[in-house]
C-alpha cells in the first residue's frame, strides 16, 4: 500500500498507481482518504461488492445444502413430469 501526502500527487497520479495498489492519501500525516483501482470491473460489480444486503443473502446461501448436478437434473426432470400430468387436455 502506497502513502501520499495530498500536495505531492495529482489526482491522475493516484488513480494510475491506484490500479497497482491502494493508494492512502494523508494531510499532515494523518489518513484522509483511500483510493482504490477499479479499472477492468463494472458498476454492478462494484454495487454488489459494496453491497451489506448482498454479501449477507450470500453468506445465507452458502449454508444452505447444496446439490449435485444429477441430483438437480432429477429434480427438474421431475418437475418437468408433473407439469405434463396437469396440463389442458386438448379439446
Amino acid at each position: 500500500m502506497k502513502s501520499v501526502e495530498i500536495d505531492q500527487m495529482s489526482l491522475e497520479g493516484c488513480v494510475r498507481e491506484a490500479q497497482r495498489d491502494r493508494v492512502i492519501i494523508k494531510r499532515g500525516g494523518k489518513p484522509v482518504a483511500l483510493i482504490i483501482g477499479v479499472e477492468g470491473l463494472d458498476e454492478e460489480q462494484l454495487e454488489l461488492g459494496s453491497s451489506d444486503q448482498f454479501w449477507t443473502m450470500i453468506g445465507q446461501r452458502r449454508s444452505e445444502r447444496t446439490m449435485s448436478r444429477a441430483e438437480l437434473e432429477q429434480k427438474i426432470r421431475a418437475e418437468e413430469d408433473q407439469q405434463v400430468g396437469h396440463a389442458c387436455p386438448p379439446e
